[in-house]
């Protein structure tokens, strides 16, 4: 991203929230992170060969919106051994010999960690849980869907264009950085197949898929009525935990409200037009209902195998029932003041309503 960008994002911060210190140290301290990844990304190179002939095969990758049950699905495939996934720490320091060195301090480093903001009831994180992969963009160029939802949707004028591919087109150099990250993974792990879970790529699944072609998508729809709201409460959670977010004027909360809710009916207006207007290969996606998965999570992984043509082993049959049980007897305490958002059942119905339509029409 353009130093154009990062001037424009401590401006936004500090206009919004009236700080301007910790938006100077926190870019500072990413600056600082990333000349110290380059060095270390080089030195990769050095010590793992490997790294140069290494092809990240049959990758499995789980897309949906924030809050649709992605978190739940990519954490139990990778603890049930279907591959591997990245946490939080390997994707800001991306580097195999960086985390070599880093890795006896991660206690310490936990306390300066943005995770801290992040963990809440509704998602639990830390530097060693298992995240999205598009953190690692934000972390490695500065850019990219978080950089829009957590800091520039703030700002004055709506800057949603700088990060829609359909004007400014980042795929190549995005899912060249995956791969990369991905590589480095598998040679860390000794793994053979990677898992990553990315919201963005519902956005640009066709070039992903044209990048990555023996890839298989893992889908996961849940009904808006719950994935929206959920997805503005996790993201104001954070933001209020940092600046104090409800404290803001309410025409400056509306606005940004409006331009994430919109952000997120975005993703899944794209993926929806891609898989139906045939630019998506059906036969590589696998739709998942977060109903279905809570309520009967045999079914889900049963197709989830015939999907990927494998066999459970014992161990994750075991596995399998044990979290389909937890699951059965799961109730969330989580419930959303629809008001609170701007919002009214009616206008996620109307807004959504092809996401009804083409997927959820037994709801």
């Amino acid at each position: 991203m353009s130093a154009r960008t990062s001037i424009q994002s401590y401006r936004t911060i500090r206009k919004t929230f009236g700080t301007w210190i910790s938006p100077i140290f926190t870019g500072f301290m990413i600056a600082l992170l990333r000349i110290l990844i380059r060095i270390g990304l080089l030195l990769d190179h050095i010590f793992y060969p490997s790294l140069n002939k290494i092809t990240v095969s049959d990758p499995l990758v789980i897309v949906g919106n924030p809050r649709s049950g992605t978190t739940f699905l990519h954490r139990f495939l990778i603890n049930s051994g279907f591959g591997v996934g990245s946490e939080l720490w390997q994707m800001i320091y991306p580097s195999i010999v960086l985390q070599k060195l880093l890795k006896p301090i991660l206690p310490i480093l936990e306390k300066i960690s943005p995770a801290r903001h992040h963990s809440t009831a509704a998602h639990q994180t830390s530097l060693t849980s298992v995240e999205t992969d598009d953190v690692s963009l934000l972390f490695r160029y500065f850019d990219g869907f978080f950089l829009y939802g957590f800091i520039l949707a703030f700002a004055d004028e709506d800057l949603f264009d700088t990060f829609d591919p359909k004007k400014r087109d980042t795929t190549k150099r995005d899912f060249n950085w995956f791969h990369s990250v991905w590589s480095r993974r598998l040679i860390a792990s000794k793994g053979q197949r990677m898992i990553p879970k990315l919201f963005s790529v519902s956005t640009t699944l066709p070039a992903f898929l044209q990048r990555f072609q023996d890839a298989k998508i893992l889908y996961l729809i849940r009904d808006p009525l719950n994935v929206l709201p959920s997805g503005l409460s996790l993201v104001t959670g954070v933001l209020d935990k940092k600046f104090g977010f409800w404290n803001l004027p309410e025409e400056k909360r509306n606005q940004y409200l409006g331009r994430l809710y919109n952000a997120l009916l975005e993703l899944l207006k794209r993926f929806h037009s891609d898989f139906t207007s045939g630019k998506i290969d059906r036969s590589k996606v696998l739709i998942i209902q977060y109903k279905t998965m809570m309520t009967d999570f045999e079914k889900t992984m049963d197709s989830i195998f015939q999907f990927i043509g494998e066999q459970p082993t014992e161990e994750m049959k075991k596995s399998i029932l044990s979290t389909a049980e937890s699951q059965r007897n799961y109730v969330s305490k989580h419930s959303y003041d629809l008001a609170k958002f701007g919002l009214t059942e009616e206008k996620i119905r109307t807004d959504c309503a092809f996401i009804y339509d083409t997927f959820l029409e037994d709801d």
